[in-house]
């Protein structure tokens, strides 16, 4: 499953047969784990969401959430950041497969998930760690622009994956005005 991940951020198009020799393996063993294209796809969208939540977890965004404790909830923003740079990059063609989108389970989950991180954004900006005056919404849409970037970065590569962490938490945190000398 990982190098049919590896190759679908590559090659989103890429067929069954293509997907089992990037693997290593005959196109008839990928066909006996999964009957369909469509059906690897769920399979490997699921381990995305997995991953996500994984990552969700792993940052305590819950935990940070029910606290309002500003530093809490600033180091869970970036450990949440953090831990999303491995969910993008493995997982990357998920996050813009638009058939993967529409099944009305992985919608579902995905929104079970950002339910998560807008209640966490919203206990970070009661806490003054994310800014008030931008919606909620907003703020995750640019988390989630931010992982398209890395994917495609990475993917092409136009950055180091050792510079991702940083690039990414200084875009969030500061956007892409120059740095103020004080």
């Amino acid at each position: 499953m990982t190098a049919a991940i590896q190759h679908l951020n590559k090659d989103p198009s890429a067929s069954m047969a293509q997907l089992a020799d990037a693997a290593g393996i005959s196109r008839a063993t990928l066909h006996r784990q999964f009957s369909s294209r469509e059906e690897l796809m769920l399979a490997l969208a699921r381990r995305g969401h997995d991953q996500w939540e994984q990552a969700q977890l792993a940052a305590g965004l819950d935990a940070a959430t029910a606290s309002g404790d500003r530093d809490a909830l600033e180091k869970a923003l970036n450990d949440l950041l953090t831990g999303l740079i491995e969910v993008a990059d493995e997982y990357g063609f998920g996050l813009t497969d638009y058939a993967l989108t529409v099944n009305p389970e992985l919608s579902r989950r995905a929104e079970e998930l950002e339910a998560r991180e807008i209640a966490f954004y919203t206990a970070a900006q009661r806490a003054g760690v994310l800014s008030a005056e931008l919606p909620v919404r907003w703020i995750s849409d640019v988390v989630y622009g931010l992982l398209v970037a890395v994917r495609d970065g990475l993917r092409r590569g136009d950055i180091a994956r050792r510079d991702v962490p940083r690039l990414l938490l200084r875009t969030f945190t500061h956007g892409a005005a120059p740095r103020r000398e004080s």
